[in-house]
């Protein structure tokens, strides 16, 4: 009995510390919420992972690791041995995957691209973005550029408003230390309204080195009282409506967020601004300009102008560029 005892002990630690016949693509095993360790070895036994799929279910039983099993998705690795796929399964150490959500990305974009996850969770229909901030519970009455442009790390079975919450704590965090670390004297009221100008920067250019430039032009306007002019907040107000060639009807039609119409900043932001833009509004150039346009040489940069005719030059300028460019 002492010798069968002391082979069992053995074939054990053998059952235990072995590596498991995992191929090297890796193994997909997915622990489903409430599933217990006994179901988990059965459908490792039968997957061909594991044989007697009732030792690791006892085993886990008499060291008190049956029970504290984490559900989620699991990939397992060659080399892996029974003992440390249970240890993997007590700890939690599920699978992550990533979700990045673009610099410049409208809420509703940033909920489509959600959606096409596999591993999210969906559980958000929102019409708008006015709708969205109410399912969120947000505070704001718009979700519009709400949530900070990053890549996320999360389980496969997140919701869809789980990882938006994330992403939004992740803006309130960003925003917080744009708004503390601003500049004296700025033009704006609060932190939101630096949020939404951030969000009109971060759509007039892709260009790390204009923002602060255009963030100053801005601030100047506003100083003086002109109106800011910027296209991307005018299309944004048009919604559905625009169809891509924005028009001077386009510009004449006036909404909430035209802002050739309308002084001041749009009620709400435009867009995700990303933490360059947050900090490029909370710490605008200096200068004299109050005018910029594209230069038309297709590298996204622009012409600053302090004068009015500067800026009508800049813009024949840009329109010359247009015109001599190759016919598509």
């Amino acid at each position: 009995m002492a010798l069968a005892i002391v082979a069992g002990g053995f074939w054990l630690r053998s059952y235990l510390y072995t590596p498991l016949p995992v191929s090297a693509d890796g193994y997909r095993l997915e622990v489903p919420a409430g599933a217990s360790l006994g179901s988990v070895a059965q459908q490792l036994a039968a997957d061909g992972i594991i044989s007697v799929p009732g030792v690791l279910a006892l085993y886990g039983r008499l060291s008190g690791q049956a029970s504290r099993i984490k559900a989620g998705e699991y990939v397992l690795n060659t080399g892996l041995t029974a003992h440390a796929l249970l240890a993997e399964l007590v700890a939690g150490r599920v699978r992550l995957h990533s979700f990045t959500l673009v610099e410049g990305w409208t809420v509703m974009e940033t909920v489509a691209a959600l959606h096409k996850s596999a591993a999210i969770r969906k559980t958000l229909a929102p019409a708008d973005a006015t709708a969205l901030a109410g399912q969120l519970g947000l505070g704001f009455p718009s979700a519009e550029g709400q949530f900070l442009p990053e890549t996320y790390l999360f389980p496969r079975g997140t919701t869809d408003a789980d990882l938006l919450r994330m992403a939004h704590a992740a803006m309130q965090d960003a925003l917080s230390t744009a708004w503390e670390g601003r500049e004296p004297g700025l033009p704006l009221r609060s932190s939101q309204e630096l949020l939404v100008l951030a969000s009109i920067i971060e759509r007039e250019t892709a260009l790390a080195a204009e923002r602060p430039l255009i963030a100053g032009v801005f601030m100047r306007r506003l100083e003086k009282g002109m109106l800011l002019q910027t296209d991307p907040s005018v299309i944004y107000g048009l919604g559905a409506q625009f169809d891509g060639n924005l028009t001077r009807r386009h510009l004449e039609t006036d909404t909430p967020w035209n802002t050739y119409t309308r002084p001041g900043l749009p009620p709400t932001p435009i867009a995700s601004p990303g933490v360059d833009a947050l900090l490029a509004a909370a710490h605008p150039a200096p200068g004299t300009a109050l005018f910029f346009v594209a230069t038309g040489r297709g590298d996204g940069s622009h012409r600053f102008s302090t004068t009015l005719a500067e800026h009508q030059k800049a813009v024949r300028l840009y329109l010359a560029a247009l015109k001599a460019q190759p016919r598509q």
